[in-house]
């Protein structure tokens, strides 16, 4: 709210504040003002740090400002750190902070190299390396912020639809930032050996390839032959493919005007945003291994197996009933939300439902209603982006934490479903 912190001498408004502050810290990516236009450099510069620091972790973060101040962590901070990244153990929970930092700022590194070749000519060497920094780090922590607004108004990557360079960088930054620490943890230290990985980096991984997959060839095959799209030349229409099925895994960018989309693709993108990305990672959603053991479960019913199981490993009772539990929160919350979002402004419910679908999945993609919404949306919207980084489970334990575990059962009586 700093007077320099808008272009024009005066300050943001408190909820215009609120409502940029959470996007930000919780990596959405929804503006209520175009990042380039209003913002100063100050300004955005608070907004890089609240990304930073929303896509790390607060936890996390907080670690790394004890480790570098030499202060002894103890064994309540490790706990909490454990929970944080979703570690299956404390010990070693410090070097396993250091690794994420280090590979993190490595990744974001590399990202601004080769986004500075791109942006540096076209924008000069200060403002091209600034873009670069601002995008690719935007990029990794799966927040959708961007400074492209200079172009045109809320434009995001759209000039970059036939510019593989950009193209390509956004999407490994969103994949990698969404992977998780522990999957990158097995990555570096087993390399290609897919067999000595966790079980939980075995699903994060084919998971993730799967609904990338499936999305790219429905786009490709089904939305980008449509009439609206006839501009597009074919290298133009396999990025957009690409590039559409990698960001609504919460990160937000987006190479072409999305209220063009069908309502199938605009459907889809809905169900990826809501799935998001990967327990201990920088991405949002509900996560890809709650969607796992949820499919898991169902093939365990189909198949008349007593539990879900797959390469060689039994999936624990309590994972799937977190992953229920997780899965019907989100759903409720997203309904709520979109419901309430067209009944308050009388907007379009399909429009409704992506804006908070965007929200409650940390995403940031909009159908450019997000802008014109009254106050009472905007709060919604704010609570939406909250819940989404908090996490499920996180909400679960802190509405329940005083809750004694029952030492007696009652008896069984069965209940038929479906």
């Amino acid at each position: 709210m700093l007077p320099f912190s808008t272009r024009e001498w005066g300050g943001a408004s408190f909820t215009d504040a609120l409502f940029t502050a959470t996007s930000a810290t919780c990596v959405t990516g929804l503006v209520v003002h175009d990042t380039a236009t209003y913002w100063s450099q100050f300004g955005q510069l608070v907004i890089l740090i609240l990304i930073q620091v929303g896509g790390m972790g607060v936890v996390t973060m907080a670690v790394a400002i004890f480790i570098f101040s030499g202060k002894r962590i103890g064994l309540k901070q490790r706990w909490v750190m454990q929970e944080s990244i979703s570690a299956p153990q404390v010990g070693g929970i410090v070097r396993m902070t250091g690794f994420i930092l280090k590979t993190a700022f490595a990744i974001e590194g590399v990202g601004v190299l080769i986004l500075a070749f791109r942006f540096c000519p076209e924008f000069g060497l200060g403002r091209g390396l600034w873009y670069a920094v601002f995008h690719s780090i935007s990029a990794f922590c799966n927040a959708g912020f961007d400074l492209m607004g200079v172009k045109a108004p809320f434009s995001s990557l759209t000039s970059y639809a036939g510019d593989p360079v950009v193209n390509l960088t956004v999407m490994l930054l969103i994949v990698v930032g969404g992977l998780g620490f522990l999957t990158w943890q097995d990555i570096s230290t087993r390399r290609l050996r897919f067999k000595e990985y966790r079980l939980q980096s075995k699903l994060i991984l084919v998971t993730t390839a799967g609904l990338l997959l499936f999305g790219f060839l429905f786009f490709l095959l089904y939305e980008f032959r449509l009439p609206q799209w006839d501009s597009l030349s074919p290298m133009e229409k396999v990025l957009a493919a690409m590039f559409q099925s990698v960001t609504p895994r919460t990160a937000g960018f987006n190479t072409v005007d999305l209220a063009q989309m069908s309502e199938p693709s605009q459907l889809l993108t809905i169900l990826l945003m809501l799935t998001g990305g990967s327990p201990g990672s920088t991405a949002g959603g509900f996560k890809t291994t709650t969607f796992a053991v949820l499919v898991l479960s169902a093939i365990a019913v189909f198949k008349k197996r007593r539990s879900a199981q797959c390469y060689g490993r039994r999936v624990q009772d309590d994972a799937l009933q977190s992953a229920c539990a997780i899965f019907l929160l989100y759903l409720l919350f997203f309904l709520m939300g979109g419901i309430l979002i067209c009944c308050i402004d009388q907007a379009p419910l399909m429009d409704a439902l992506f804006e908070a679908a965007s929200a409650i999945g940390t995403v940031g993609l909009s159908l450019g209603g997000t802008a014109r919404f009254s106050l009472p949306c905007r709060m919604i919207l704010v609570f939406l982006m909250y819940f989404g980084r908090v996490g499920g489970l996180t909400m679960i334990y802190a509405f329940t934490a005083n809750n004694r575990a029952a030492s007696s059962q009652f008896p069984q009586e069965p209940v038929t479903v479906g």
